[in-house]
């Protein structure tokens, strides 16, 4: 039987150019700053997100902390989204390495941090009391809102906020090209206003390992250090940031065919009796579904019983779920869902 993955687009297999390109890539010792591949990818991803440098790290997750040891001190407060990934998905590292206080206010609908949201959580700088805020963290796309994109204007609005307050405002930019693309706009459209971003190369993108981080000269100089202390320093690692140029180069445009089934699936599977979309999905290349009350199964179960079809989904809650569309998911596979959603879903209903 074959298997169609749609749990998230972090699944996706390194393509062909891509494995050529990590076979030939040129190398060097990028602790000492040595390997061209990578000092390649990091100009690169400079430019795109129209920023002074760049770091190629591990993983979205180390870039975020990154950016909050570099700018926070223990003790610091930084500013999230109830609904963010660094506050729910990063297993508490910013408070458990950096010591940082994460004070989370209410995502909108719509993703966004509401500025008022935002001036209620500020800390009084005289108070003595009272940890100090530093730092907002937004997210784009938002994941657990229904990926939905934050426009141009409102990452302006927020950095606005943010000077005025001597407040740094850092971008977790997991999915930015997905946000981009939704929009009809430059990635550095959407970045032009924050201190520091940072995005991967895997999920949508397809290279295997890797994200990086975007900032000013100085705060990647401090980035840098800080990446060594993690235990994140690599050799030759431009075997790894050639899938990553592959990745910048030829997966961006195509990420439009992942929104495009996913507003496919989405219309198919909202005439399924029982299901109905949630999170106002799609917006970019997620799914929410939600369960009518009058299915006796519950969310788990439907998961179980998509399995044995074929399908892998994955649940967010007792009576929801989350389909991801990406560049391992065909026509065929979004067929295959649907039909494999219909059939479960007659008997559970």
């Amino acid at each position: 039987m074959k298997i169609y993955d749609f749990r998230s687009d972090t699944v996706t297999h390194p393509t062909p150019e891509m494995r050529q390109a990590m076979a030939n890539a040129q190398v060097g010792d990028d602790v000492y700053g040595e390997d061209p591949t990578i000092n390649t990818l990091e100009a690169k991803s400079a430019r795109l997100m129209g920023k002074e440098a760049a770091l190629f790290v591990t993983s979205g997750t180390m870039g975020n902390l990154l950016a909050v040891l570099a700018r926070c001190a223990r003790g610091d407060e930084v500013i999230m989204g109830r609904q963010g990934h660094t506050f729910l998905h990063e297993a508490g590292g910013v408070s458990a390495l950096g010591g940082v206080v994460m004070n989370t206010i209410p995502n909108q609908a719509d993703g966004t941090l509401a500025l008022a949201d935002l001036e209620a959580a500020l800390r009084s700088p005289d108070d003595i009391h009272q940890p100090i805020s530093k730092m907002i963290i937004i997210e784009n796309t938002q994941n657990d809102c229904g990926g939905v994109p934050l426009s141009v204007k409102y990452c302006d609005e927020v950095g606005k906020f943010a000077k005025e307050h001597s407040l740094v405002l850092h971008l977790d930019g997991a999915r930015i090209f997905n946000a981009a693309i939704s929009l009809n706009v430059q990635a550095s459209d959407l970045t032009r206003s924050v201190d520091s971003v940072t995005f991967c190369l895997s999920k949508g993108l397809c290279a295997p390992v890797g994200s990086v981080l975007c900032g000013s000269s100085e705060f990647i100089a401090k980035a840098r250090r800080l990446r060594k202390m993690l235990g994140g320093g690599m050799r030759q690692a431009g075997i790894l940031a050639a899938a990553g140029l592959v990745a910048l180069d030829c997966m961006i445009e195509r990420l439009a065919e992942d929104h495009e089934r996913a507003r496919l699936l989405a219309k198919s599977l909202a005439k399924v009796p029982g299901l109905r979309l949630d999170k106002g999905t799609p917006y970019t290349n997620m799914v929410y579904l939600a369960l009518d009350p009058e299915v006796r199964l519950d969310a788990p179960a439907i998961v179980k019983a998509m399995e044995e079809q074929g399908i892998l989904i994955g649940d967010t809650g007792k009576r929801t779920f989350r389909l991801v569309t990406h560049h391992d998911v065909d026509d065929e596979a979004v067929a295959a869902c649907i039909e494999a959603f219909q059939k479960v879903m007659s008997r559970a209903v």
